[in-house]
């Protein structure tokens, strides 16, 4: 049994990732759940893509999906997308993508993903670390975790609440 389990994103997916071979997954997550996934079950073979890319908002996700996910078949795609889309409405080079406008990509890139592919979906939280450079931010990100969970329940097959885990894991 072979599967093809595609990691789709921004930097943080990214990770340092080859861009002349895919199946160079970088140093970060995608790394890790490869390794781990491929320790768990050593009966199946699977062949790990990451394509993120380090800077992408969902608008740019859209763009490049076909050629970036739904020509590669897979049979899993993990997404974590959205940070960038709050970022970017702070600092130099603002870009106002508003909540709605995020939920519409988001939706398109999942609805595409859900006609054209028989991949199961696996949804990421985006989140920030307990940090205060970001704190100006934290009630954009709640906002748009009330979107992507209400897209997780309509289209993923499994939701990771990033956020939710990190600021539990920072309480401990």
């Amino acid at each position: 049994m072979k599967i093809k389990l595609l990691f789709q994103g921004d930097s943080i997916t990214d990770a340092g990732r080859s861009y002349d071979n895919p199946h160079l997954l970088g140093d970060g997550y995608v790394k890790y759940a490869a390794q781990n996934l491929q320790a768990a079950y050593p009966q199946v073979e699977f062949d790990f893509i990451n394509l993120g890319i380090s800077g992408n908002r969902t608008c740019q996700l859209f763009d490049r999906l076909y050629l970036d996910a739904i020509a590669f078949e897979p049979d899993m795609i993990s997404v974590l997308i959205g940070i960038n889309d709050v970022w970017h409405r702070y600092g130099g080079g603002r870009i106002e993508t508003t909540d709605e406008q995020i939920e519409t990509n988001y939706r398109a890139i999942l609805t595409r993903l859900k006609k054209q592919t028989n991949a199961k979906i696996v949804m990421l939280a985006p989140y920030l670390l307990d940090c205060d450079r970001v704190d100006h931010m934290r009630g954009d990100l709640e906002r748009l975790l009330v979107i992507e969970r209400k897209l997780a329940a309509e289209f993923a097959d499994a939701y990771i609440p990033l956020d939710e885990l990190f600021a539990e894991a920072l309480n401990t």
